[in-house]
């Protein structure tokens, strides 16, 4: 989710794949996860959405589909894309990225005021 909302506008510049990172790092819910793993999987996913955004976006939709079977992660994906797209201040251009995991999801936008 965190490479899916990363490149949503199309670019990343060092500057947002950096903030980015820290986020990753330093957020709650994710300090559940080896953060090693979570780094290696955030940068293989923003290689393939950087690549062929649109290729890229159906593979990491079927990554975060995953989160599917288990309610509370995949509310927390949705809450993560969300603390990542509102990290530059404008969410705008990441909501649509954002719903659209949701109903890979099965969850309501309307849940997350999207």
């Amino acid at each position: 989710m965190c490479a899916l909302v990363a490149a949503a506008d199309g670019t990343i510049d060092p500057s947002e794949r950096q903030r980015v990172a820290q986020l990753i790092a330093t957020n709650e819910v994710l300090q559940n996860f080896d953060a090693e793993d979570l780094r290696r999987r955030f940068e293989d996913n923003l290689s393939k959405l950087t690549t062929d955004f649109a290729f890229g976006k159906v593979s990491v939709l079927q990554e975060i589909a995953k989160a599917k079977k288990k309610p509370a992660e995949a509310r927390a994906v949705i809450q993560i894309g969300i603390v990542i797209g509102g990290a530059d201040g404008d969410f705008d251009k990441t909501e649509a990225v954002v719903r659209e995991a949701c109903f890979t999801l099965d969850l309501p936008p309307h849940e997350f005021d999207l």
